[in-house]
């Protein structure tokens, strides 16, 4: 019983790798008109920047092709890195922009990319970024107990002044008594 089972098994096994053997049609040939995104450089390095500085850069590009091109997506590798492209045609031989926005609150190197999705024949492009962001001069803020509470100082001199004397209290008197003497 095992035998016929290792058997099936085996010729079902066979049957499934001959059928791998079939051709495939070639690719179809790509549209000769089809656009092209030309970049002007396709990786920025931002170098040492101070930490929340100016994250925005620009990546410039034409389109070589000779029909429009849509760009349909532009995505960065992680939420700190924001991409903004133009979301109309850009036509034949026409320039624009995608720019990207880095969160340089984060501190410390970093190097990301931007995947750019179009109709063009060289589709996806993807774009770079790295650099160093630099943590900034630490100054003591308002709410650490250094600068809430006064340091201390040297205890006020008040002129020495003397309490006024308590009124003295008169233990009562008591009439004299008048004697006579006849």
């Amino acid at each position: 019983m095992k035998k016929l089972f290792l058997a099936m098994t085996l010729f079902a096994g066979s049957f499934g790798a001959f059928a791998q053997q079939e051709t495939v049609p070639s690719a179809i040939a790509p549209d000769p008109n089809a656009p092209t995104m030309s970049f002007d450089k396709d990786a920025i390095d931002y170098g040492t920047i101070k930490q929340d500085a100016d994250g925005y850069r620009t990546f410039t590009f034409t389109n070589t092709g000779k029909t429009p091109l849509i760009i349909s997506e532009a995505h960065g590798s992680c939420g700190c890195t924001v991409p903004t492209y133009p979301k109309e045609p850009i036509m034949p031989g026409q320039k624009a922009e995608i720019k990207v926005h880095y969160d340089t609150h984060r501190v410390g190197p970093f190097s990301k990319s931007v995947t750019v999705n179009s109709n063009a024949k060289n589709s996806p492009v993807v774009l770079r970024i790295s650099g160093t962001v630099e943590a900034a001069a630490v100054t003591p803020a308002a709410t650490e107990p250094a600068s809430i509470i006064p340091a201390p100082t040297a205890p006020a001199t008040k002129p020495a002044v003397k309490p006024a004397p308590k009124p003295a209290t008169k233990a009562p008197v008591k009439p004299a008594s008048k004697t006579t003497t006849k």
